[in-house]
């Protein structure tokens, strides 16, 4: 299988940096291919323009500023997300990379009739997110009913993929684990990932 692992954080010694590094290492060592689309690294510009957004009920959508991008994406097989938890949702970077990488033409069609958008990345097998949250697990779950979670599963990949298999590993109230904690969510990463 070939996995576009996305990275979604500005510190290259960050928490996020190393799971992306052990999830690459893992799938790589199962027989998997890897690319890594380090957002931040790639300076991906998260800003929909101007244009973007006039035309995007336009057929065909222009997607010229991130057809590089969108040639990764259509490339795989599967589509691996590595990100912290800010506010309860997305870094900015990776909101922005939904916007212009997942648009009309590429991860859906509009429906002409109005109704539901039409999956377009038929590609996409496997979808999975591997983050953190500064909150304890029972703020993010019962308090606020785990948004996060809930955008990518029934929106982005139910919306976007047709039968994907979601699958969402966090590590909750980061700011105070332990390296030994750390080091053992890294060994849940490692040991899910081996099972693909």
């Amino acid at each position: 299988m070939h996995i576009l692992l996305v990275l979604a954080h500005p510190l290259t010694d960050s928490f996020a940096a190393g799971v992306a590094a052990t999830a690459k290492a893992s799938l790589e060592k199962g027989g998997h291919s890897v690319d890594l689309l380090d957002l931040y690294r790639e300076d991906f510009d998260p800003r929909l323009t101007e244009d973007e957004r006039r035309g995007y009920f336009d057929t065909p959508y222009d997607t010229s500023a991130v057809d590089a991008i969108v040639a990764r994406l259509r490339a795989a097989d599967g589509l691996i997300l590595v990100f912290p938890q800010w506010w309860f949702n997305f870094p900015a970077i990776l909101k922005g990379f939904f916007d212009r990488v997942f648009a009309p033409g590429v991860a859906f069609d509009h429906d002409q009739a109005g109704g539901r958008i039409i999956p377009r990345l038929t590609n996409i097998k496997l979808f999975w997110a591997l983050t953190t949250t500064g909150s304890p697990w029972w703020v993010v779950k019962l308090y606020m009913g785990n948004p996060v979670r809930r955008l990518l599963k029934r929106g982005i990949a139910a919306f976007c993929a047709k039968d994907v298999k979601f699958q969402m590993i966090s590590l909750h109230d980061m700011d105070r684990v332990t390296p030994a904690q750390r080091t053992a969510h890294l060994a849940r990463i490692e040991k899910a990932l081996a099972q693909i």
